[in-house]
């Protein structure tokens, strides 16, 4: 029973920290955690090191529902570019909630500016993950230059993440996929 305590004591946690850090950054303190978890200091220090250890495992713990949100249902049906265009549409659409804030894996690399972290080793880790997937499908899509095409695409995607989240951009027009459509089209992505 203790292990079930346990791993429910640590999934509040990580739920509070996911939703903290997304909103209010992660300067905040372990105290507001533990009051949102639900949970006393010391269980948090029984499961964590650290509130970096803790902010890390809350960016690990979200990665494979930040990555499935950008794969098509069925991407073996889709060519590169639809794979492509299908990331930005989700942003699109992401964007449009009240709740949206941009990509929280870029908000924790832009707040901490350490590269040592280990919440930014994680966030490092996903955003390399999403530009290598960018530069593969631009490469079987037939791109002049693959790897300038993805450094591109980054710089799409997280731009429009942090304008739309900052509410300084609206994407419900479809500003990101027609940006990415012309330059898929400038590099000869088919």
């Amino acid at each position: 029973m203790a292990t079930t305590d346990k791993a429910s004591t640590r999934d509040r946690l990580l739920d509070a920290a996911a939703q903290l850090f997304y909103r209010d950054g992660v300067s905040i303190g372990i105290e507001a955690l533990c009051r949102t978890a639900g949970v006393s200091k010391r269980s948090m220090y029984q499961l964590f090191d650290s509130k970096d250890e803790m902010l890390a495992a809350s960016l690990e713990r979200r990665i494979p529902r930040y990555e499935a949100q950008f794969a098509p249902a069925d991407p073996d049906s889709a060519t590169p570019r639809e794979r492509i265009l299908y990331v930005f549409e989700q942003v699109e659409k992401a964007a449009a909630d009240p709740g949206y804030l941009g990509c929280p894996y870029l908000a924790v690399l832009v707040e901490l500016k350490d590269p040592e972290h280990p919440a930014s080793q994680v966030a490092r880790a996903v955003k390399e993950g999403l530009r290598e997937i960018f530069r593969t499908q631009a490469e079987k899509g037939g791109a002049r230059d693959p790897e300038l095409l993805a450094r591109q695409l980054m710089l799409i995607f997280d731009g429009a993440g942090v304008r739309a989240g900052a509410r300084v951009e609206h994407l419900d027009d479809g500003l990101a996929t027609t940006t990415v459509t012309a330059l898929l089209d400038a590099a000869g992505v088919e």
